[in-house]
């Protein structure tokens, strides 16, 4: 190396395009996976799962399957919601996808109820799913102030943080208005309750009246009519008895009773963005956490591997500079796989990182092999740069077919399709990028910088090293002299110990991903139909008091009477579920799995009637094996559900006494009950009504009914 300052220099630049790289490097939980599953939801609640079959699901399934590209279509249908799935091969470009599906799922929007909510269809992005979530409680402030705090200050402040996409509300009592009409008032002024519907949304709007020109200007106009307080709502005027007689007319307070379920407006609090004290917030799930753990091992592997691989080199060449040749090595390898993986849009995640600390032992062949050759041609007294040309010559061709070797091991991967191929593209290019930056390093700046490295008189310890490889060297040859003659033997002796182990390689436990134990357990509680939310909830405080009594566990959080999932939420009196968050593995005697099976057993003890309870551990959320949600499922099809149903129980009931499964049920074991109203067509004709009027009516009466919104 006749210019090792340009050598030098072109490494510093890149180093320093390194650093600029690690700067602009997003950090992600996985790779950019986005599975080929595009999915539609669709809420109405309290409609029968057996009318949501017929007029949501049936519909969205005949219009989404002709979706092209499509390769299996699966809906399940419950109570007040209807979920269709479609599935689509890997490879396929998912944002087409999604805009076929959404032509089409317009298409069905004409065949759909007018009552539903807004359809909802989005592709299955791990990305989407929430990075933390927390629980707000306070025991000053109702739920409805509670919930109107979070949403217009704290989420709001969570916007405007550094890396927040979105800050989404779910859960707690939102303000709302309750018109309670009294049905024999509104009999006595002829009026139903449809009627009042109708005044109401009338009342309660604003109309705009277009621009009025004058000779100095314009001005637009429009006819307020939106409430401007609740304390207008009683004051509305109604039709009386005698519709042409404007004497006659009553006031909506004498005929309904208005409820304001917040009792008042919230007061604005003074300070913005700072949490009062009577509120607590607690944090419920951390998908960062596997983050911040690959982080740490990452580095923890990269310094373990650079201070063993120093004090290799310093035993076997005794050169305080050669072994800090190889310490400077490392990080700058690193640094130029950082370059890499920005210049190919990559993320730091625990698939990339993973990579990065499985490459970082191989960092130090290359450099090693280039930095011992180059000693032993210093030892002939051969100059600096003699010695540099020579030895990079030599092991040049080494070094190349080397990596070439390891390159060709991993990089035949990148060809794998399905979730595997998207799951470990990136690791496979972050270890082929550190495979590549160790050559570079070692081919470039290594001679640059061991050539002005002098050779000095070994030392003690260096001559005792010598000693003992030359003895080791000695010892291989004299076995290689005896075992040539009966090399048949060396091979038969390789073939016996392989098949020997073929079979424990058989029986080995095999798996896809590493089981995880961060303590994250999932209780689901499913209790008979037709109970009650107060008595759910009565069960939920049972179940929630034996598991705050173990003393592995830190924090509960209990949802009742459904689930919760950002801005979604699915209304269901008889179940509930508890996030139970145990303390770390370390602090803790037993795993989660033991957890479990002693929770299981302390809850069989309890004898709670009526009461289904599932409990499973809670992996990296966003990576799914297959098209349900848990470790095996199974499907049986057929035309008739009472023999679908009567396999199900049988099945279940077979899978329960195989060791090893928990958790087994069938998604048709949990039935629903329902009031059925049967019309009398000919004495509701001769009252002028019909299905759709007493539907109406009775859905105010049950249920009520949003009629208008109250902007405060």
């Amino acid at each position: 190396m006749r210019h090792p300052v340009g050598v030098v220099m072109l490494t510093l630049a890149v180093m320093v395009l390194g650093a600029f790289a690690l700067g602009s490097l997003n950090i992600d939980l996985l790779p950019r996976i986005i599975y080929p599953d595009i999915r539609v939801r669709i809420l109405d609640p309290g409609v029968p799962a057996k009318i949501m079959e017929d007029e949501v699901t049936r519909q969205l399934e005949e219009q989404l399957a002709i979706t092209e590209g499509a390769i299996a279509v699966q809906s399940q249908t419950q109570e007040g919601r209807s979920a269709v799935d479609l599935s689509f091969a890997y490879g396929t470009d998912v944002d087409q996808a999604l805009r076929d599906a959404s032509s089409r799922l317009d298409r069905a929007k004409r065949f759909l109820p007018d009552g539903i909510d807004p359809p909802v269809i989005y592709k299955r992005d791990p990305f989407q799913l929430p990075v933390a979530e927390y629980v707000v409680s306070s025991p000053l402030l109702d739920p409805v102030e509670l919930r109107a705090w979070v949403d217009y200050d704290l989420s709001r402040a969570l916007l405007n943080l550094d890396g927040v996409a979105a800050s989404e509300v779910g859960g707690g009592l939102e303000r709302e208005i309750q018109v309670n009409a009294d049905q024999y008032r509104l009999a006595g002024l002829e009026l139903d309750v449809l009627d009042l519907e109708q005044i109401l949304r009338q009342a309660s709007q604003d109309i705009p009246a277009g621009r009025l020109r004058m000779s100095a200007g314009e001005i637009s106009g429009r006819t307020q009519g939106r409430f401007a307080g609740v304390e207008e709502l009683p004051a509305l005027p109604l039709p009386g008895e005698d519709r042409a007689d404007p004497l006659s007319l009553v006031r909506l307070g004498e005929v309904a009773r208005i409820v304001d379920g917040a009792g008042q407006e919230l007061d604005r609090l003074r300070d913005q963005g700072q949490i009062p004290p009577d509120i607590a917030i607690e944090q419920v799930d951390d998908q960062a956490r596997y983050i911040r753990r690959a982080l740490n091992n990452a580095v923890t592997a990269a310094a373990g591997g650079a201070l063993l691989a120093m004090a290799v080199v310093y035993l076997f060449l005794g050169s305080l500079r050669r072994t800090l040749i190889i310490g400077s090595a490392i990080p700058i390898a690193v640094l130029v796989t950082f370059v890499l993986m920005a210049a190919f849009g990559l993320t730091f995640n625990i698939i990339t990182l993973g990579g990065l600390a499985l490459g970082i032992g191989m960092l130090v062949d290359n450099t090693i092999v280039m930095l011992e050759n180059l000693y032993r041609h210093q030892r002939r007294g051969e100059s600096p740069e003699q010695a540099a040309d020579g030895a990079s010559r030599e092991v040049t061709g080494a070094i190349v077919a080397a990596t070439s070797t390891n390159l060709a091991a991993v990089l035949p991967f990148l060809f794998v399709g399905g979730l595997i191929g998207l799951l470990f593209r990136e690791l496979i290019f972050t270890i082929s990028a550190a495979i590549l930056a160790s050559m570079l390093v070692a081919l470039t700046l290594v001679p640059a910088l061991a050539g002005r490295v002098p050779v000095r008189r070994e030392g003690p310890a260096r001559r005792l090293v010598n000693r003992i490889l030359q003895a080791a060297q000695d010892g291989y040859g004299r076995l290689l002299e005896r075992l040539l003659p009966i090399h048949w033997l060396v091979i038969a002796a390789f073939v016996a110990g392989l098949v020997l182990t073929a079979p424990w390689l058989h029986e080995a436990k095999q798996i896809f991903l590493p089981e995880l134990d961060e303590g994250a357990v999932r209780i689901s509680l499913t209790a008979d139909s037709g109970i009650n939310l107060d008595r759910m909830d009565a069960l939920a405080r049972r179940v929630e008091a034996l598991v705050a009594r173990q003393p592995e566990v830190r924090t509960i959080f209990t949802t009742v009477g459904g689930f919760v999932f950002g801005r979604s939420q699915f209304e269901s009196t008889n179940r509930a579920s508890l996030q139970v968050q145990l303390g770390p593995a370390a602090e803790r005697k037993i795993g989660s799995d033991r957890w479990i099976a002693r929770m299981q057993a302390l809850l069989d003890a309890e004898r709670i009637a009526g009461l289904r309870v599932y409990m499973y551990t809670q992996g990296i959320r966003g990576i799914r094996l297959n098209r349900g949600d848990d470790d095996l499922s199974l499907r049986i099809k057929g035309p008739r559900l009472a023999t679908l149903e009567a396999l199900g129980d049988q099945v279940v009931e077979r899978l329960r006494e195989i060791e090893g499964l928990r958790n087994v049920r069938h998604s048709n074991q949990d039935l629903t009950q329902e009031l059925a109203i049967h019309l009398d067509r000919e004495r509701a004709a001769g009252y002028g009504l019909d299905v759709e009027d007493v539907g109406k009516v009775l859905g105010f009466a049950l249920r009520g009914q949003v009629v208008t919104d109250f902007i405060a």
